[in-house]
């Protein structure tokens, strides 16, 4: 046997043999407590500041129209117009409603002439054609009105934001304003068959009065539109105005029509029924 081996022998039998114990396993189970968690707080529904997040559901239908008004703005602003005069139109009648009017010929003992008077009976009616002369004026002007908003807005643009808003203003009120408005009455009264003298007149005794009213709403709204309203929703803001507006022309045309017809105008301007005859 050689050393190397005789050796190993030797450290073998002096080295004790360590014994490590296993540790014992446990038999006792930990159990872990959940606490419940509590259901969140429901947060008050308020009106948050400056996000304006309560006014997303109304902002919706406004944002389709400005992508529709981008996308194609004659075709939008042309069934835009047609909806805000039959609204205006259907609140003028509701206002004031057209009356049937009945001609009574009347046959004179002193000289056998036939003389006709004009009788507006009580019974109120919604007159269609009235709604149809609506809509055919507003559908007229619809695209020439437009344009005009669209070169106003273009042009006029100083260094001074106050001269430019204060021209707009004053050019939109001196021009277009009474040029639409001529229109508008001119239009209303030859589409009922007026001559060219009685369109005239109608002008003249409607023209006047309500360029004064305009001057006390469009200009302030006018201010707004072009300061606060991007362009692609300048139009539905006018148009939710022109409504009122339009409410407000309607009714100064029929006063002014039956004014007219007060005044010995044998035209009849609403339906036309005959009467018999009497004897007097």
């Amino acid at each position: 046997m050689n050393n190397s081996a005789y050796a190993r022998i030797i450290l073998k039998r002096n080295i004790p043999h360590t014994h490590i114990p296993k540790r014992p396993k446990s038999t006792s189970t930990t159990t872990t407590t959940t606490t419940p968690i509590p259901p969140p707080t429901p947060t008050p529904k308020t009106i948050p500041g400056p996000s304006w997040l309560w006014l997303e559901p109304f902002s919706t239908p406004f944002r389709a129209y400005g992508r529709a008004q981008q996308r194609r703005p004659y075709v939008t602003q042309f069934f835009s117009t047609l909806i805000i005069y039959l609204l205006g139109d259907l609140s003028a009648q509701r206002i004031s409603p057209s009356y049937i009017s009945t001609t009574t010929n009347i046959v004179s003992e002193h000289n056998n002439t036939m003389e006709s008077s004009i009788e507006y009976e009580g019974k109120q009616h919604y007159d269609p054609s009235r709604t149809m002369r609506a809509l055919l004026i507003g559908g007229i002007s619809s695209i020439p009105s437009y344009r005009w908003f669209i070169w106003l807005g273009e042009s006029f643009n100083y260094n001074s934001k106050l001269l430019s808003l204060t021209t707009k203003v004053l050019v939109n009120q001196i021009v277009f304003t009474p040029i639409f408005n001529s229109y508008f009455f001119g239009m209303q009264s030859a589409l009922t068959g007026a001559s060219g003298t009685e369109v005239v007149e109608r002008i003249r005794h409607t023209v006047p009065v309500s360029w004064m009213n305009s001057c006390k709403i469009w200009p302030a709204v006018t201010a707004f539109s072009f300061t606060f309203v991007p362009v692609q929703f300048r139009s539905i803001f006018a148009g939710v105005i022109a409504i009122g507006w339009q409410t407000y022309l309607s009714l100064l045309n029929q006063r002014a029509a039956k004014a007219e017809a007060g005044e010995g105008d044998n035209r009849i301007p609403m339906n036309h029924t005959n009467g018999t005859c009497a004897t007097v």
